[in-house]
């Protein structure tokens, strides 16, 4: 029982009255709100997880690799899990070196460390929908992601609409989803396809991949925002990320409910 939940039950059972419990429970969010970790570059936010879910996650462009190996080795101190995304190769070098346990998933370009091994806590799970090999590392960061928050991932890869009878091969595997993560360059019109083919909900991430007229991304980001089908959500161009997390707390509260 936490400490919140032992306040109420003080309450229930009448040792506390309900004025104390209010001054009470507002210390305990302004101490919340107030506790982090210095670093002077860096503010670390070590309550998060208590009032989101899940801990800070880093992101690691921009950072030096002195910044990226403090940072993730002090998050260790504070929690049994922690993700770093946009990590090339040097930089996680220096992380495995200065941190027993850690991992570096290439594909992803993302570095996890747990204190105990991962497992999928949450029922059902999500499926990762894929257009293109040239969009997996979009499509692993969403995939590690949802699998560090506790829910099991089923990859679907390669089902572009150029070869769309890919696609429908796969169907039960995607409609069997609670919640489906498309990522799709070019065009970008694979999202709008698997959109109208589900009664779940489809989060798309749209990728840089594709050539000039693609504009980084902005082709396919345009489609995804102008889709016809029902019930698709679009997160910003290569935000595998956004995607994954957001479906990981989709597929966590429908286990909650189930």
């Amino acid at each position: 029982m936490n400490e919140l939940e032992q306040l109420l039950q003080q309450v229930k059972d009448g040792s506390l009255d309900v004025q104390d419990a209010r001054r009470l429970i507002g210390e305990m969010a302004r101490e919340a709100d107030g506790k982090v970790d210095d670093l002077g570059f860096a503010q670390l936010d070590i309550e998060r997880e208590k009032r989101t879910g899940f801990p800070e996650v880093i992101f690691g462009e921009g950072k030096t690799t002195e910044q990226l190996v403090a940072i993730f080795r002090r998050l260790t101190e504070h929690s049994d899990r922690v993700l770093a995304t946009r990590i090339d190769a040097e930089k996680a070098e220096a992380v495995l070196a200065a941190v027993p346990g850690a991992t570096y998933h290439q594909a992803a370009r993302a570095l996890t460390w747990f204190k105990k091994p991962i497992l999928s806590v949450h029922d059902g799970y999500v499926a990762v929908v894929c257009a293109g090999t040239s969009d997996l590392p979009v499509a692993e960061e969403a995939a590690i992601t949802i699998e560090c928050m506790g829910s099991h991932v089923e990859k679907v890869y390669d089902v572009g609409v150029a070869g769309i009878h890919r696609l429908f091969r796969r169907l039960p595997v995607i409609r069997g989803a609670n919640v489906i993560v498309v990522v799709a360059g070019m065009e970008g019109a694979l999202a709008s396809v698997v959109g109208g083919l589900v009664d779940k909900p489809v989060i798309a991430v749209p990728t840089s991949i594709g050539y000039g007229a693609a504009f980084h991304g902005v082709s396919a980001l345009l489609t995804m925002l102008n889709s016809c089908a029902t019930g698709v959500t679009v997160v910003n161009i290569d935000n595998g990320f956004g995607a994954g997390y957001s479906a990981g707390m989709i597929n966590k509260n429908m286990s909650k409910r189930s």
